[in-house]
C-alpha cells in the first residue's frame, strides 16, 4: 500500500462519528444499509449528503426512488447496527427482523431510531466507489434524544456484501 494512502486510512480511522441507517423504496421494495458517509452540506437551504456503497442492494433501489429516509441510530441499538449493517437485502430480508411502519411517501421507519428525515433525492454524484445522494427534507422526527451509535463501535462488523 502506498505510504500517503496508509497515512490518510490512519488519519481517516480515527474520525468517530454518527453512523445512520438509510433506507428506500421502490416498485415495492424496500432497502436498507448501515451509513458512515454522510454529511450535512447546507443550512440555507437545508441539504444532507448520504453516501451508499456501489456493491449495496440499497443504493439499487435508490437509484429508482425519489426519496430517502435517514435513520439516527441511539447507542444502545447493537442489534439494528448489525442488522442493517452485516446482512444483505440480496440474502436477508432485514425489515421481517426488526420493528418498522410506513412512513412518508412509503419509506420505512425503524421504530427503535426516534430521530429521522425524510429527503427528497435532488441530486446524484459518483465518487468513488460510492453514489452520493443529495437530500432536501420534507418529513423529520426528534425524538427520543439519545447518544449516537459511534463509528468506533461499527468498525469490527463485516459487511454483508463483498467488499
Amino acid at each position: 500500500m502506498d505510504e500517503t494512502v496508509r497515512a490518510f486510512n490512519e488519519l481517516v480511522g480515527e474520525l468517530d462519528y454518527s453512523m445512520l441507517i438509510v433506507v428506500a423504496a421502490a416498485d415495492g421494495q424496500q432497502a436498507g444499509c448501515l451509513v458512515g458517509f454522510a454529511t450535512q452540506c447546507s443550512i440555507d437551504p437545508p441539504r444532507f449528503l448520504v453516501f451508499l456503497s456501489e456493491k449495496n442492494r440499497t443504493l439499487r433501489i435508490a437509484e429508482r426512488s425519489g426519496a430517502l429516509l435517514v435513520h439516527f441510530v441511539p447507542a444502545e441499538e447493537l442489534g439494528l447496527v448489525e442488522l442493517f449493517g452485516t446482512e444483505t437485502g440480496d440474502e436477508v430480508d432485514k425489515f421481517a427482523r426488526c420493528r418498522w411502519r410506513p412512513g412518508p411517501e412509503g419509506l420505512p421507519v425503524l421504530e427503535d431510531c426516534a430521530q429521522w428525515f425524510a429527503g427528497r433525492i435532488v441530486e446524484r454524484l459518483t465518487v468513488g466507489d460510492h453514489v452520493g445522494f443529495l437530500l432536501e427534507p420534507f418529513a423529520a422526527e426528534n425524538g427520543n434524544r439519545t447518544s449516537p451509535f459511534l463509528f468506533h463501535r461499527a468498525k469490527r462488523l463485516e459487511p454483508g456484501h463483498a467488499p
